[in-house]
């Protein structure tokens, strides 16, 4: 909050696991964003009183560092980290977030055991993202102190299976807390997410839409003005929620043989911008064959999306990139501060519990 400036007192606090495991004061989760999700946008949502989580995917370590300790002089309130479990320094960015005391340290995919231990003995808490029960049932029993849901409603690589279908599955699964995400923008989905029993809801494409978010202005308004969404696998192999662009159009069309040359040449545009060698990607690549069963065309290409998405997110070019967007996009018309949006969702979501029928 600019100093001087007169606003409406916050909600109180709201109590669940959530707020309890991550020390907010309300159960609003802001994901980790590739390209996106930087230390303004974090501190934002931190200072607002919900859990921010930076995106280091696409930062080196050095520069992971640098981005925790520009969250910590922005603000005093509890934030987390998302971390690649399958890069080749996994763990040294999970020593990383130990030393430097980051509350918590979400994973796109499922963490390893030891990676898990390591984060535990620090008191840095665990939160994977997944898709399935059977995930969530796995990395609960290595430990992890929550998960978050997504489902096929949520921007970026998604699943094929709805929200309010796979939710109510993890919840009855496993015991430890969860945290819904894919298709909430408001407080009516807080209250929809608290009344299928999860502690509270991830957005991404709604603080994308902040005043705070760094997106190029020109990229916001190609948001506001989108209202449907697709899902492709031409990107990187593996289905992805996009806006529909030229760039999605122009990888669609493309043939296998132009398909490799942009994996290669993104990959080298990657290796130079996240500070990864060769060796560490072919390392990474290697364990993303293993781990997750996928060709060797599909794992070069893995280098597209950071790059295409950081053309759009970064560069402004959003004819030449690629733009994740869950489904809420059609539904957000306005672009509040994460103070704004984050006061509106808690009270939003206590005013539709109050006005149920009795």
């Amino acid at each position: 909050m600019t100093p001087g400036s007169v606003s409406a007192p916050p909600p109180a606090p709201m109590d669940t696991a959530l707020t309890r495991l991550a020390g907010c004061r309300y159960p609003v989760v802001q994901t980790g964003m590739g390209w996106v999700a930087g230390p303004k946008l974090v501190a934002a949502v931190a200072e607002a009183g919900g859990l921010g989580i930076l995106a280091s995917a696409t930062m080196s370590v050095a520069d992971t560092a640098a981005a925790i300790r520009s969250v910590k002089r922005r603000t005093d309130a509890p934030f987390g980290v998302n971390l690649r479990s399958d890069a080749a320094d996994a763990r040294e960015r999970a020593e990383l977030l130990v030393s430097e005391g980051v509350r918590v340290a979400s994973f796109a995919l499922a963490p390893r055991r030891d990676l898990i231990a390591l984060l535990k003995g620090g008191d840095v808490a665990v939160v994977p993202t997944v898709g399935a029960p059977r995930h969530a049932e796995k990395v609960a029993a290595w430990g992890a102190d929550a998960v978050m849901v997504q489902g096929a409603e949520g921007g970026g690589h998604t699943g094929a299976v709805a929200t309010t279908v796979l939710l109510p599955r993890v919840l009855d699964a496993v015991d430890i807390p969860v945290v819904a995400a894919g298709g909430f923008h408001d407080g009516r989905g807080l209250a929809a997410a608290l009344a299928f029993g999860a502690c509270g809801i991830g957005m991404g494409t709604r603080f994308l839409l902040t005043s705070d978010s760094a997106v190029p202005e020109a990229v916001k308004r190609a948001y506001l003005e989108a209202d449907e969404t697709v899902v492709t696998r031409a990107v990187d192999g593996v289905p992805h929620r996009v806006l529909h662009t030229p760039a999605v159009d122009a990888v669609e069309r493309a043939g296998a043989a132009r398909r490799l040359f942009l994996a290669l040449r993104n990959a080298r545009a990657f290796r130079a911008q996240a500070g990864t060698g060769w060796a560490s990607m072919l390392r990474e690549g290697w364990s993303m064959h293993r781990s997750q069963g996928t060709g060797i065309a599909q794992t070069l290409s893995a280098a597209n999306t950071p790059m295409m998405l950081r053309a759009a997110m970064v560069e402004g070019r959003t004819e030449a990139g690629v733009m994740s967007a869950g489904q809420t996009v059609g539904a957000i018309t306005d672009l509040p501060s994460c103070r704004e949006l984050v006061h509106r969702t808690v009270e939003e979501a206590r005013r539709a519990v109050a006005e149920l029928p009795k």
